[in-house]
């Protein structure tokens, strides 16, 4: 399935939330939506869910338009919105079976379509659990499961790691990854843009309800790396270092990230050995230099520059 988003625009009020929004993904992969707070991501998400309707524009999944018959489509996306949303005292059980119900499964379907994503997501041990005593984490799970209960071709989450703790981030990043595997289109928002890139077969990239960039993860490096990313560590005092970084002819957008510098240097190799050989002239301690991966991260970094408010 070929999911096709299509110059949405979504007003409220004298507030364009989303303008002019294009692109595209399909079955089998992940695409990650990035953008800062406020740049029209949830809002977008929902409209790909049926939740709301856009000023104008549409999603086609296939041929069959989200806007004129959002209850078919309905039934084609799951979506997982950034919290859990339910009465508390509800079991997890009955929860997921409420969904079931509600997506019109009955008897016996309906039983095996349960048993099946409370196995999947793991939460088979706390189905008999009050929704109000499950950590963050088993939320998520719980929530990914009432999304799959149908056996959506689509899945829509929203900031879906934001709060988890590390063991329940790479988990939730496995399933994904199974998931994709089994032909899902996903489609997933984070601002933890490192595990996005681990996971991601593409990615769009948003600021202020407009696209700065969609596409492949490769298409979109490709076109990024006339500007390679070197990675610096040294035993120099890093304002006096960062002071020299910014003189440097070729660098760009130098930033400390830990215990290492990173910057974008234009042009030809040499002019890396070049930058190199000016550090040490200024007697730099350089413990290391080298030329970094382009990923998901630098490439926010390098369109945003100057946009993000």
């Amino acid at each position: 399935m070929k999911i096709i988003v299509e110059n949405l625009r979504r007003e409220f009020g004298q507030t364009i939330a989303v303008n002019d929004v294009s692109f595209q993904f399909e079955s089998g992969q992940i695409f990650g939506f990035v953008g800062p707070n406020g740049a029209g991501k949830t809002t977008t998400m929902r409209i790909m869910a049926t939740l709301d309707e856009p000023t104008s524009g549409d999603v086609r999944l296939d041929n069959l338009s989200v806007v004129e018959d959002p209850e078919r489509a309905r039934h084609l996306v799951g979506f997982v919105p950034d919290e859990l949303r339910a009465y508390w005292d509800t079991t997890v059980d009955d929860y997921i079976d409420f969904f079931a119900r509600a997506y019109g499964l009955k008897g016996e379907e309906r039983e095996q379509a349960v048993n099946s994503v409370e196995e999947f997501t793991n939460v088979t041990g706390i189905a008999n659990k009050q929704l109000r005593a499950l950590s963050k984490g088993m939320k998520q799970r719980v929530s990914l499961a009432r999304a799959l209960v149908s056996d959506p071709e689509i899945l829509i989450l929203d900031e879906p790691a934001a709060g988890l703790d590390p063991r329940a981030r790479i988990e939730l990043r496995e399933l994904l990854s199974l998931l994709a595997d089994q032909g899902k289109a996903i489609f997933i928002s984070s601002h933890i843009l490192a595990e996005l890139t681990e996971i991601c077969h593409g990615a769009v990239i948003i600021e202020q309800g407009q696209i700065l960039e969609a596409g492949q993860t490769e298409e979109i490096v490709s076109k990024r790396e006339q500007k390679m990313t070197y990675a610096l560590r040294s035993m120099s005092d890093p304002d006096h270092l960062m002071r020299d970084l910014l003189q440097m002819p070729h660098i760009d957008q130098p930033r400390q990230a830990g215990n290492e510098f990173l910057f974008e240097v234009g042009g030809a190799e040499e002019n890396a050995f070049e930058i190199l050989n000016l550090l040490i002239q200024k007697d730099h301690r350089i413990v290391e230099f080298r030329q970094t991966k382009t990923n998901l991260e630098d490439i926010f970094m390098d369109i945003t520059e100057g946009k993000v408010q």
